[in-house]
């Protein structure tokens, strides 16, 4: 067996189309077809099965790319840090995201590492936090940023950042919410969310667990940019990430408001194999995902409007720090 063959395997099954495989490969297509029959022969198992829809791995296919996924990673990796003692970074890199960060920050982390690292040729996916760790466990990912997982997971885990989950309605709705906001006052909404698939769908319900209420959406969403136009135009509410509703929020056509203690946060991290390294490809295109994460959620944290009794509390402190000032400068007289 060769090592291209491997590669071209991997890389087919991750295209499932023949033509777009060869395509990326830089080879002809009756090459790969060539040399993915010889290793079907080789193997003496059938690899794909092929159809009108493309190409979809068998029983054997998804064991052999368990098994050579970490292979031909660890192969590239060593090239990539042979490469970078010449001063490049170079490679392909795999990165899998949760929805709201790929559909908040993918498009221009995509375009910096386009511009920086020619030489890096970057793949990415989303998808739910389980199915991601999944991918990470069995090679076909070099990394993932995900919601923390509330179960214990075999990959070694890295904080990014814990963000703040807002509730979130039309700007000019006739939605007041109450003036020291809770989560147990969500009830009384017409509640628009993601489904109970969804990480942050997650999230909620363990709060809503503890505050002892129910949550019952009118409508089940799993695609957040759905879940924002839906609030921007009708009387339903949501509660989202601060970097999910950014857009809306700066095009002014959502409010968002805080909760009162305790505060609703969500914990992001990165996630990798710890008996693989991380290539310096991965660590490169990770800091700019990670940096572009960052700024998206300060950004958007700027929209928010504090509960009252937060401003009231901040008025005060400003009032008595007034006082203050005003009492040391009659003293110093």
């Amino acid at each position: 067996m060769e090592f291209r063959q491997m590669q071209y395997f991997l890389c087919l099954a991750e295209e499932r189309n023949v033509t777009r495989a060869a395509r990326q490969l830089n080879i002809v297509q009756p090459a790969l077809s060539m040399q993915i029959a010889k290793l079907e022969a080789e193997l003496g198992q059938k690899l794909f099965e092929r159809s009108n829809n493309g190409m979809t791995l068998t029983t054997a296919g998804e064991a052999f790319s368990r098994l050579v996924s970490p292979i031909v990673r660890d192969v590239e990796y060593a090239k990539q840090e042979m490469a970078r003692l010449n001063g490049r970074i170079s490679g392909r890199v795999s990165v899998g995201l949760i929805t709201s960060v790929a559909q908040s920050t993918m498009a221009s982390s995509s375009a910096t590492v386009a511009q920086l690292y020619p030489e890096i040729t970057l793949s990415a996916c989303e998808g739910y936090t389980e199915t991601l760790t999944d991918w990470v466990n069995s090679g076909q990912l070099d990394f993932a940023l995900i919601n923390v997982p509330r179960r214990r997971v075999s990959l070694t885990a890295h904080h990014v950042m814990d963000e703040e989950m807002v509730f979130a309605c039309r700007k000019d709705s006739p939605i007041k919410p109450p003036t020291n906001l809770r989560f147990g006052n969500l009830p009384e909404f017409d509640l628009v969310m993601p489904s109970r698939r969804h990480g942050l769908r997650m999230i909620l319900e363990e709060h809503a667990a503890t505050a002892g209420i129910e949550l019952k959406p009118r409508l089940e969403l799993d695609t957040l940019p759905a879940v924002c136009d839906v609030i921007a135009t009708t009387n339903l509410v949501t509660v989202l990430p601060t970097i999910a509703l950014q857009q809306s929020l700066a095009d002014g056509r959502v409010r968002a408001h805080r909760f009162v203690e305790p505060r609703i946060v969500r914990s992001i991290a990165w996630v990798h194999h710890p008996r693989r390294m991380v290539s310096p490809a991965a660590r490169a295109v990770l800091d700019i995902i990670r940096r572009d994460l960052l700024e998206a959620a300060t950004s958007a944290s700027n929209y928010v409007q504090p509960h009252s009794g937060c401003a009231g509390r901040r008025r005060a402190a400003r009032h008595a720090r007034s006082r203050s000032l005003h009492r040391t400068g009659n003293h110093l007289k």
